[in-house]
């Protein structure tokens, strides 16, 4: 991993807390993070949080003083400083003069243990850093059991004690709720696609994608690295028959979903592997590579209304689409592709037994992005038209040695017409892509997954 030249021992830094921590947090930091971060991100958090002891003596710090303090390199500071961001235990904030460069480190409040173990990814990537055994000895510790006393709850509610100037129109809810603030940061996604499979399904979504369960859903989606139609699988399975979304039957499914899907796989916090240095091509130079970028990041849905110049996509067509995507396991992209070559052959019409054919041949052949599918499209479309010309060429042939002997400029003539039809195709097709192309350039639609 190159991190060299990321922060400099001469530039500075200062550190703050966002919070308070909780009364047992090194317990939390010692027995919880540390399997997941290392011992040099934890020693890191608490060499910065006893750091703050000296700001008003001296506010601004070079890292030279943390090299000094844990006796390790700088790409060593960079790498931990990282993790730290990664699991939600630190903010970074970057301050370029020209005189020095300050990094302002506001360090965020670890969970205490009771309430790492209701973070689901938390404790979910504890459970795979230490084994089952180690983990339900923490939690057994940590969380215990509550024993519910026998009797009639006869306690009273708040309204029932006071009352209040101005009624607050919102409902109060007994949730046990994580602020929001704490914890690592995923980036949240749009949950229209999994809002129209339970309504076509007669299923109360509201009840199942409360706020909460959106988090935990999201949660387990990054964790495990699962597609959509796996994580509607997940929900159904791990749904009540009053409709309600059981959380640990829910990470259950998604365990279980991974280890069948990824034999080989194991999770496991890493470090990302740094992005490749940029070279002078950093852009798409070719309509073809912009088309195959846009196909990569929209969802099928958004793809048929840019198709059909931003009109609503039809419940029927994306009832096909969700079908063949959840049966055939098709990615997003791959499907993108898909969508568009029928769209192509079929003169605009989403044919529903056009699109299970090549859905099943594209399944089989394991296709994975949209370039890869873009090119086994032109392939196949190939090899269909050297098959028709072989087949023509045949009966030409044939036809040939029965009646006449055809003159060379005949021949030559005919080669220049299929030429010429051949190009009139794929100009087509160009300028469909280029049409789709400037509806996202001038449109600006949102680019992010839908359902």
């Amino acid at each position: 991993m190159n991190y060299i030249g990321k922060i400099l021992p001469v530039d500075g830094y200062m550190v703050d807390l966002h919070g308070n921590l909780p009364v047992d947090y090194s317990k939390s930091l010692t027995h919880l993070y540390l399997p997941l971060i290392g011992i040099k991100a934890v020693m890191l958090y608490q060499t910065l949080l006893h750091e703050m002891e000296f700001k008003e003596i001296a506010p601004i710090q070079t890292h030279h003083t943390i090299m000094n303090y844990l006796n390790i390199s700088l790409v060593d500071i960079y790498e931990a400083r990282l993790r730290l961001e990664g699991i939600g235990l630190l903010k970074t904030f970057e301050n370029k003069t020209p005189e020095q460069t300050v990094y302002y480190y506001v360090l965020q409040s670890p969970f205490s243990p009771n309430d790492f173990f209701k973070d689901a990814m938390l404790s979910q990537l504890l459970f795979h850093h230490v084994g089952q055994d180690k983990y339900s000895m923490l939690k057994s510790h940590y969380v215990g059991h509550f024993e519910q006393p026998s009797g009639q709850n006869v306690t009273a509610s708040f309204h029932e004690v006071f009352d209040t100037i101005i009624p607050d129109a919102n409902a109060y809810h007994k949730v046990e709720r994580i602020p929001e603030n704490q914890g690592p940061h995923i980036d949240s996604i749009d949950f229209s696609w999994m809002e129209h499979m339970l309504k076509s399904r007669m299923i109360p979504y509201r009840r199942v994608l409360t706020t909460e369960n959106k988090r935990i859903i999201t949660q387990m989606m990054h964790l495990y690295g699962l597609a959509e139609y796996e994580v509607e699988k997940c929900v159904l399975w791990a749904l009540t028959d009053e409709n309600y979304l059981d959380i640990d039957e829910f990470k259950e499914a998604c365990h279980d979903t991974f280890k069948n899907a990824r034999k080989e796989a194991s999770v496991q916090l890493v470090t990302r592997e740094a992005e490749p240095a940029p070279t002078n091509r950093q852009q798409p130079i070719t309509k073809e590579e912009q088309f195959i970028l846009e196909l990569e990041r929209i969802s099928p849905k958004q793809l048929l209304e840019d198709l059909s110049s931003g009109n609503h996509a039809s419940e029927q067509d994306l009832k096909v689409i969700r079908e063949i995507m959840t049966t055939q396991g098709l990615p997003s992209p791959v499907m993108n592709v898909l969508i568009h070559y029928v769209l192509l052959q079929t003169n605009m019409k989403l044919s529903k037994a056009y699109l299970e054919t090549i859905a099943s041949h594209w399944s089989r052949a394991n296709l994975k992005t949209a370039k890869e599918a873009m090119e086994f499209a032109k392939r196949e479309k190939e090899r269909y038209r050297q098959s028709i010309e072989k087949k023509q060429n045949q009966r030409t042939y044939r036809k040939q040695s029965s009646k006449e002997v055809v003159p060379d400029w005949f021949k030559e003539r005919k080669q220049k017409t299929t030429t010429i039809q051949t190009d009139t195709i794929s100009e087509v097709e160009l300028q469909e892509m280029e049409s789709i192309l400037n509806k996202y350039s001038s449109g600006g639609k949102n680019s992010h997954l839908q359902g």
